[in-house]
Formats: C-alpha cells, structure tokens, sequence
C-alpha cells in the first residue's frame, strides 16, 4: 500500500454538529472514561504492592485491568474530541491503528478469560495438585499465549484489510473497527472471508468453548461436594463466571450493531460506550465488591493513610517548683 494513502482523511458522519447533545455525550464519556480509568489503575497498584494477592488468579486479573485500559484509550479519547470537533475525521492509518488496538482488546480480554477459567478449574476440581499445575513458570506460558496469538492474528487481519482499495472515505460509527473499514472498500476478497471466519474460531468460539467446559467441569464436581463447598466454588468463580457473561453480551451486541447501518447518534454514542469503557469498568467494581481479599487490601490501604494533623496547642512553659523549706518554717524548727 502506498504509504501517502495512510494519511487520507476519513470522515467520521455518525457524529452531529456540536451542540447540547454532543457536550452531554462528552461529559458522560469523560466521566465514565475517568471513572474506568482510576478504578483500574487503583486494582493494579492493589494487586502489585500487596503480597497477599500476589496469586495466580490476581496476576491473571492484573492483566485483564491492563487490557482494560488499553480498551478505553484506543477509543474514548479519539471519541471526546470527535464530539466536539466541527468536522470530525480521522486519517486512514489512524483509523487502521484504532482498528488494531480495538481488536487486541477484545481478543485479548477473552483470551485471558479463558486464562481464569482454566484457574479456577484446577483451583476446584484439582485442589490439591493446584500449587503443581499452576506455577509461576505456567502463569507466563499462560499469559503469553494469551497475548501472542489475539496480538499476533489480529496484525494480520489488519495487514490484509489495509491492502483493499478504498472507494468511499466516510465512516458512519463513531470508532473504526475491522468491519467498518472492510465496508469502505471497493471489493471484498474470499482471502478476507476466510480469514475473518478462521478468527472468529480461533479468537472467540476456542475460548467460548474453553470456559463453557471448565464451568461444566466445576458444576459437576461441585454438585457431588457438600453445601459448604459449594458455597466456596460459588465465591470464588461468581466473579470471573459475571465479568465472562457481561462482557460476552457486549460484544455479541457491538458485532451485531456494527453490521447494521444505522448512523443514529444515540445508538452509535452508547454502541461505544459500552464496548470501551463498561466492560473495564464493571471488572474491578465486580471484584473490588466480591472478593474478600481485595476488600481487606483496600482497608489496609484506607488504614495506613496518615492521620491529618489536629490544630497546634500553645506551648505551655513548665515552672520549676522550688521545694526547699520556707524561711519561716526553718526559724519555728531551729
């Protein structure tokens, strides 16, 4: 592809002209935005200064914040300044770039997802080879995988649809998604087909699968345990079993609407909102309320805060008493 081709400017027509609207679209996205944003960063410092969440399913739960926040700035900041721009566009390499940083996000988030399951699978039915089976070494190996192959296929996705001849040059969503892009070209190539049915297998139906078994695995192993068990098995996967189904839905609708053409602004404005900033968002809320030990790390941290200081008393003077006997006293005794 030629190279000046990245700079041609796309023009992005699901937003209105500014107006009332567009500045109540902004302060609820800058709101939200920030909001996901601390809530994040603050589930990072959690998980990295305590040693008590220094475990597996923490480590796996620090890199989905991660992914989390790469989510909300590959698309929250471009859409901010989109509402408030009078002829809002964005460059055809930007919009690849934003095409890119979007599907690692959600490849990446399942991908990890997958990870927990596998978790809290051995955690469950493999309780006492758990410490065996996930170490330190086969956290990595994990981790790895899970950002090798989402990051690693998706490029080529990218690298593929970049190679399609452009015919139109205006976008009728508020992001760029691979879709989006495809959409604007003058043809589709059976290439393009294949390889966009190849990653929808590899990068979302394998770790649909993946969790679906886990979770049978979990309930059957759990139906046959006592009450008590089963109240710890619920615990400790209701998290990870509520943030799968959430973010699951969202994206089944991003797909769903993206494919549609409707250019309505409402739609358009809570179609991105809901991929790039709730699923981030209701992570750590989900854990931060659920998990004990996240709990009793953020009351470490709000007891450990420095007590402010009171207001400053006089300085008072101490006198001396003198205790020697009083002259008369001494004359009465002589």
């Amino acid at each position: 592809m030629n190279q000046s081709f990245l700079y041609t400017a796309l023009s992005l027509t699901a937003y209105s002209p500014p107006g009332l609207l567009n500045y109540v679209f902004f302060v609820l996205c800058l709101l939200l935005y920030v909001l996901t944003l601390c809530a994040n960063v603050l589930l990072i410092a959690l998980i990295l200064s305590d040693p008590h969440l220094h475990k597996p399913m923490y480590t796996f739960l620090l890199h989905l914040a991660l992914n989390g926040v790469v989510g909300a700035c590959a698309v929250c900041p471009k859409v901010m300044q989109s509402l408030l721009s009078r002829d809002p566009f964005m460059s055809y390499g930007g919009c690849l770039l934003q095409v890119l940083f979007v599907n690692v996000y959600g490849s990446c988030a399942y991908a990890i997802l997958a990870v927990m399951a596998y978790d809290r699978y051995i955690s469950i039915c493999k309780p006492l080879q758990y410490h065996t089976i996930i170490t330190p070494g086969r956290v990595r190996v994990l981790l790895a995988a899970a950002y090798m192959f989402p990051v690693g296929l998706t490029a080529v996705q990218v690298y593929l649809t970049s190679q399609l001849p452009l015919c139109r040059f205006a976008v009728n969503k508020m992001f760029c998604d691979n879709l989006v892009v495809v959409k604007l070209a003058c043809f589709r190539r059976e290439l393009d087909n294949v390889y966009g049915l190849f990653i929808v297998c590899s990068l979302v139906l394998f770790p649909l699968v993946c969790v679906l078994l886990s979770y049978m695995q979990i309930l059957s192993v759990s139906w046959r345990a006592s009450k008590a068990s089963q109240r710890k098995a619920l615990s400790t996967c209701a998290p990870h079993l509520l943030i799968f189904i959430n973010f699951s839905t969202i994206i089944f609708y991003s797909v769903l609407y993206n494919r549609g053409d409707s250019v309505s602004v409402l739609g358009n404005f809570l179609n991105s909102t809901l991929f790039a900033l709730l699923p981030p968002l209701f992570h750590p809320l989900v854990y931060g309320l659920r998990t004990k030990e996240i709990q009793r790390s953020i009351q470490k941290l709000l007891l450990a805060a420095p007590p402010r200081p009171g207001p400053a008393l006089p300085h008072l003077r101490v006198v001396p008493v003198d205790r020697s006997p009083h002259p008369a006293s001494r004359r009465l005794g002589s």
